[in-house]
């Protein structure tokens, strides 16, 4: 069965970028948040140009191994540089959760204006039995509330931004996760929760 995820860098004080992220700005003053991708000898077995620790490593490509689908907000998109016509993942397409026109879509990229369901529904259909990541603030947050997400894994940074795009914004009153693993990793430390259901 198809789970739903996110996994995100994040700061000590919850950010995903940075004050002055956006279009050609890409993370803004929140490159900090992804040192730790590029700082170790191990490289990643799905992603190029990715040299992490050892069990960063392991933690990233055990998760990219799950991808089959990504679903990610606009503002994460235009921050990517529409990740160049692609995908943030290397082989899964991409679904942008957006409420006005994007032209610029390419063959591996699909617009959904219709909601955060609807971008799940079409994302887990695609993903073919693997798993649907989700990226971005607002889409993460969306998900949440319409009860979507399976699990939520953390990259905590240790780095204080002070301001900019917060993982989570709005949320319902109450989410309550289960806390699944945590490995300490040389400038990260990966948090792994189950959302619990009711």
């Amino acid at each position: 069965m198809t789970t739903v995820f996110t996994a995100h860098s994040v700061s000590v004080d919850g950010y995903i970028a940075g004050r002055d992220a956006g279009p050609g700005r890409g993370l803004g003053d929140g490159d900090a948040l992804f040192d730790w991708y590029r700082e170790g000898d191990t490289p990643s077995r799905i992603f190029a140009g990715f040299g992490m620790s050892a069990a960063s490593a392991r933690v990233f490509d055990a998760l990219a191994d799950r991808v089959g689908a990504v679903v990610a907000g606009r503002n994460t998109y235009e921050d990517a540089g529409h990740w160049g016509g692609g995908s943030p993942h290397p082989t899964a397409p991409l679904f942008v959760l957006s409420h006005r026109d994007a032209p610029e879509l390419t063959e591996r990229q699909t617009l959904v204006t219709t909601g955060i369901e609807d971008a799940i529904a079409a994302a887990r259909v695609a993903a073919e039995g693997a798993d649907v990541s989700v990226m971005g603030g607002g889409a993460v947050t969306a998900a949440l509330r319409a009860g979507l997400v399976d699990e939520i894994v953390v990259q905590q940074v240790p780095v204080l931004l002070g301001g900019g795009r917060p993982l989570f914004a709005g949320l319902p009153e109450h989410v309550r996760l289960r806390l699944a693993e945590v490995v300490a990793a040389p400038g990260v430390t990966h948090l792994h929760y189950e959302v619990v259901r009711d």
